[in-house]
């Protein structure tokens, strides 16, 4: 038996192949854009693998370190290790700002912690981890940054050690690991002219420059120029500790919060992203609703402009189920080769973004089925135009 839609699509190939092409492109945005929302979870999610917390300990009634403000002491850990379950602490500190590098900025979050102890970067792809002190750093490779090269973040000159990879904020910003010294200072320290001012402002206060009450000012002052202070404490239990137990201890002993590391990617995902990834999820929504109107319009056109070919079929006493066959099989190859020409751009434009965009395969398997759900829909009010030709038109004018 002839396949008549094979040849109807041998004789407008070109055609046809183009009109795949251009309705591939458009569901090659649709999958970016399920790929740009993926991308944003991903980027929530990554830094709480990495640094492989069971518990986050921050300031008291607080969505800190990311969400909110979170300020504790950073001695406290002292007193979170003596806890039951309790194998291992870290202080960590998190400020996102713009450092200098050749002259130019790159915004980036700076985190700042202790070698050896949760909150540093998971592996290195280049250099060294960080041995000294001070000054050294690790940067993300999406910064642009290479071993060797010397940034500057607030007052100091910090050479980068080493590389990683996929080590980004909750808004896509790389990381610049550095010291948690450093980063204390960089975050809580203030420079010499704050520290002048507000000893001048403290000296002028009646009620701290009493005869009777020596050293109050200097106290005070001293408090104020410290920068002992961090974001967070990361602790890593003991296996077989129930980390819910720990963090409601905490809470309830220490008068601090305590997440679990559950907790920590519920408020990343559904707080601090939720409003970015509604809209990007409302936009994809529409999106798709207008794929599939124009891919209704682009296979009722072509119907249409065969109305002399289906009526000759017609007269000739071709069926009804064949006409309609022909008509189903050329929109389902349309969408087969729309995916895949979809696929195909949305793979290659994906590394351009400057954010992350995660194309997964579950996403693209769904994108295929819904392809074609949308194209047999679609063809079925072509053929529904196709069947209501007359044969007549054959030989009409």
């Amino acid at each position: 038996m002839i396949n008549l839609a094979r040849r109807d699509i041998a004789h407008h190939l070109k055609s046809y192949l183009l009109t795949g092409l251009g309705l591939g492109l458009l569901i090659g945005v649709t999958l970016t854009m399920a790929g740009v929302y993926r991308g944003m979870v991903d980027d929530a999610k990554v830094l709480l693998h990495a640094v492989d917390a069971d518990v986050w300990v921050v300031q008291q009634n607080t969505l800190g370190p990311f969400a909110e403000p979170s300020s504790v002491p950073d001695d406290l850990y002292r007193a979170l290790l003596g806890l039951e379950g309790v194998a291992q602490t870290g202080n960590v500190a998190y400020l996102t700002m713009q450092v200098s590098h050749q002259g130019k900025s790159q915004r980036v979050m700076v985190a700042g912690f202790e070698p050896g102890k949760p909150g540093g970067p998971a592996f290195l792809v280049a250099g060294r981890p960080i041995a000294r002190a001070h000054y050294e750093a690790v940067a993300d490779a999406k910064t642009g940054f290479q071993v060797g090269d010397v940034v500057r973040i607030r007052r100091n000159d910090y050479t980068v050690v080493g590389l990683t990879r996929r080590m980004v904020s909750s808004g896509g910003d790389p990381m610049l690991f550095i010291p948690l010294k450093d980063a204390q200072e960089a975050q809580f320290l203030k420079d010499n002219d704050a520290i002048i001012e507000g000893r001048k402002r403290l000296a002028a206060n009646p009620a701290l420059n009493r005869p009777g009450q020596p050293g109050v000012l200097e106290a005070v002052q001293a408090i104020q120029a410290s920068s002992h202070k961090v974001n967070a404490v990361l602790l890593r239990l003991q296996p077989g500790f129930d980390a819910r137990a720990l963090a409601d201890t905490i809470a309830r002993w220490q008068r601090y919060t305590a997440y679990t590391s559950d907790d920590m990617e519920e408020i990343l995902v559904a707080k601090l992203i939720a409003t970015a990834a509604k809209q990007i999820s409302l936009f994809l929504i529409i999106l798709a609703v207008v794929s599939a109107a124009i891919v209704a319009f682009i296979i009722y056109t072509m119907t249409l402009g065969k109305i002399k070919e289906i009526a000759v079929l017609k007269l000739i006493g071709t069926q009804n189920r064949t006409i309609a066959a022909m008509i189903m099989q050329e929109a389902l190859g349309l969408g087969v080769i729309g995916f895949f020409v979809g696929k195909f751009a949305a793979t290659l434009w994906a590394p351009a973004f400057p954010k992350y965009v995660l194309l997964e395969t579950g996403d693209a398997a769904r994108a295929f089925v819904l392809t074609l759900v949308v194209c047999a829909l679609a063809s079925l009010l072509a053929i529904r135009a196709a069947l209501k030709i007359d044969p007549a038109e054959a030989i009409g004018g």
